[in-house]
């Protein structure tokens, strides 16, 4: 199995580091050539899923105050 850190940069993408593979909702690979990637979370990426600074035009902002414990997805 994969292992990975995924670290959410204030303001900014995930940061994705370690042994990871990115598969597409059609269960695609999407291969990545080194072992940290930068994904997007403001949706205005114009290269989608990775981050292209796209956040800081788009003045992006986020809540880093995770919670303990994750829900689950809907």
């Amino acid at each position: 199995m994969a292992t990975a850190i995924i670290t959410p940069r204030n303001d900014g993408p995930y940061h994705i580091k370690g042994n990871f593979t990115i598969v597409t909702q059609g269960g695609k690979s999407i291969d990545v050539e080194k072992d940290e990637v930068w994904l997007c979370r403001c949706g205005q990426s114009g290269n989608k899923p990775f981050c292209d600074g796209t956040h800081k035009k788009a003045g992006f902002a986020s809540n880093l105050d995770a919670p303990s414990q994750a829900d689950p997805a809907p």
